[in-house]
């Protein structure tokens, strides 16, 4: 198999790479702090840190990639830190068009969307529909976005069913609930990697990441490589993946 740009490693088995990748994207603002940088332009880094890493997916062979951009918590931070965040999330949406869409890849914005403004909004669905018949890795942006929210979403659908009488409540499985998330139709992630030595999930797809392996580094999200990645996929295929098993 051909891996076109992408800096391959002769000891990464490229037969073993994780299907599904979830990235909790940690340290922008301690990034810039270090470098006595306003936090907004630690995010800046941030975003460019992200297209690398998606790139190198892509080449891989990677077929989906989670990335949390923005949980439903970070309302709580200054207004002007999210007014930027924001405004870098639709910037970053529409360069997409010119940069990730080129590179075959598939954009899906994940995640309650009534908070954004009508703008994000739109540029979502421009998006989406943009890159709809791309072939390549599947890229899930988590935007407003909160497992728990996520679980609540997915029962109250699940509900309405019953209430419609589509379904009764012994039909309800694990798999019925799975399809009705934001990721329902895909695969859970097989390595979910966070930056920055924090070590929670701090709500980022808690029902898909039950048998989920995790890697955590001290690395801050800006400084996450190319060469960081291929360590964290070495250390994802040195596990011995049981699913409670022997």
């Amino acid at each position: 198999m051909f891996f076109k740009k992408s800096q391959k490693s002769a000891i990464i088995d490229y037969n073993n790479l994780p299907t599904h990748i979830g990235v909790i994207m940690d340290g922008n603002g301690r990034w810039a702090k270090k470098r006595g940088l306003p936090r907004s332009a630690g995010h800046q880094a941030g975003a460019d840190a992200l297209k690398k890493i998606v790139t190198e997916c892509n080449n891989m062979g990677v077929k989906y990639i989670t990335v949390y951009a923005f949980s439903t918590e970070n309302w709580k931070r200054p207004k002007d830190e999210v007014d930027f965040l924001m405004n870098l999330l639709l910037s970053y949406l529409r360069d997409s068009e010119k940069t990730l869409a080129k590179e075959n890849v598939r954009i899906r914005a994940i995640g309650g969307r009534e908070e954004l403004t009508e703008e994000i909004r739109e540029q979502i669905k421009k998006t989406e529909e943009f890159t709809k018949n791309n072939t390549g890795i599947v890229m899930n942006i988590a935007l407003n976005y909160g497992a728990r929210e996520e679980l609540v979403m997915a029962t109250k659908k699940i509900a309405e069913d019953v209430k419609a009488g589509k379904i009764t409540t012994s039909d309800i499985t694990s798999d019925m609930i799975s399809e009705n998330l934001y990721t329902g139709g895909q695969p859970d992630p097989d390595l979910i990697i966070r930056t920055s030595n924090e070590l929670r999930l701090s709500n980022f797809m808690m029902w898909q990441a039950s048998y989920s392996e995790f890697y955590f580094t001290k690395t801050l999200w800006p400084d996450f490589s190319i060469k960081d990645l291929h360590n964290a996929i070495l250390e994802y295929q040195n596990r011995n993946r049981r699913y409670g098993g022997v």
